[in-house]
């Protein structure tokens, strides 16, 4: 892979990753621990900890049995804020040696034994893809559970999901 691809590769899921945990630091303290309407057993705190212990599994899935380390998930009941910012960066890193374990092997990621869905996939660009729409999924879900508690989002917040650019300085890319 032309190694103009794999920075934008690496570089894409870097801001992504920066989405998810400006939106977790942002989040009310009071909104942390409230249940999800429709949902009363799941809370906002649980569906944040799912999206990393969602990254731990795929990590786990795909690159384990190739040398990737497998980082520990949270729990999702107990998690602060802070922790999971912590972890969700831990997970990121897992994710990258995916990506560029793909970049590596000519933009496909080896399949293991013990990915046995095969609904996924498995060249980088897909991936990427997955990977980044199941957190702006639930990056959604937990903006809309806000709005649904009456405790709307401030509109830095909101707004700041869509500074990609600013997102990507923070992260640390250069986007050109």
């Amino acid at each position: 892979m032309p190694p103009d691809l794999r920075d934008t590769i690496l570089n894409s899921w870097r801001t992504s990753n920066r989405l998810t945990v400006f939106l977790v630091e942002h989040i009310p303290p009071g909104l942390w621990a409230s249940a999800i309407p429709g949902a009363p057993r799941r809370t906002i705190r649980m569906m944040a900890g799912h999206v990393h212990n969602s990254r731990c599994r795929w990590v786990k899935t795909l690159g384990e049995e190739l040398g990737v380390p497998v980082p520990r998930n949270v729990d999702r009941h107990r998690v602060a804020r802070s922790a999971l910012a912590t972890a969700l960066d831990r997970s990121s890193r897992g994710i990258l040696h995916l990506l560029t374990l793909g970049c590596d092997r000519g933009g496909r990621i080896p399949p293991a034994s013990t990915y046995t869905w095969r609904n996924l996939p498995l060249d980088v660009g897909h991936v990427l893809t997955y990977f980044v729409a199941h957190e702006a999924h639930h990056r959604g879900q937990i903006v809309l559970a806000a709005r649904a508690l009456g405790q709307r989002l401030p509109s830095e917040v909101t707004d700041g999901l869509w500074q990609w650019t600013r997102r990507a300085a923070e992260a640390g890319v250069n986007p050109r």
